[in-house]
């Protein structure tokens, strides 16, 4: 990479995704309130999409005033049913209530991504995922939850769709990189034209 990139996440998913493309990069986590930010956004009655856009683009800010010079990468991923957001739940009980929502229900995956350089935002990108959920028994839910709690409790809708949450669906309309919280290819497009990156 002729300009540094800085991941402005924690996330093990992200990294192992730009990992496996092989583009150089660096992690350096934002450190953010996101329940904050977010109880402002809620005042302002901002769409799921909005709210996804707007946390990747302070994420990306916050690490990006430390370090200029680099290109940072903002990221966010937001679960909305029928317009209400889903957080990561807190408890295994939290989870399986939450499943118990989205199941037999279509919801909708935002991941948001913002490049900060310079102290501007150079480049942003919202993937939308619409994921339809099989009915689910209570007696699975409760199971699901109990063998995936350590994975799923970092997971906004309480699933891992590259694990055993592949089994919760029956249709996935859009990328599968934005399921995982990342939308990669429009992101390795964009560092191929700034010539970032060799294609």
């Amino acid at each position: 990479m002729a300009t540094p990139l800085i991941l402005a996440s924690g996330s093990e998913t992200r990294a192992q995704l730009l990992a496996n493309a092989r583009i150089d990069f660096e992690v350096l986590p934002a450190r953010v309130d996101e329940s904050a930010l977010r109880a402002g956004l809620d005042a302002e009655k901002a769409s799921p999409r909005d709210v996804s856009d707007v946390l990747a683009e302070y994420k990306a800010r916050k690490v990006g005033g430390k370090r200029p010079e680099a290109l940072v990468l903002g990221c966010d991923q937001i679960a909305a049913l029928k317009g209400e957001i889903m957080t990561k739940p807190e408890t295994p009980e939290a989870a399986c209530n939450q499943l118990a929502k989205l199941s037999g229900q279509t919801h909708h995956l935002m991941s948001a991504a913002v490049i900060y350089h310079e102290n501007e935002p150079i480049w942003r990108h919202v993937g939308v995922v619409r994921m339809t959920m099989r009915d689910l028994s209570t007696s699975y839910i409760d199971s699901y939850v109990d063998r995936n709690w350590e994975s799923v409790r970092h997971s906004v809708g309480a699933y891992k769709l590259e694990e055993e949450g592949v089994r919760l669906f029956t249709q996935i309309n859009g990328s599968y990189f934005n399921v995982l919280g990342l939308p990669l290819t429009e992101l390795i497009s964009y560092l191929i034209i700034r010539g970032d990156l060799e294609s």
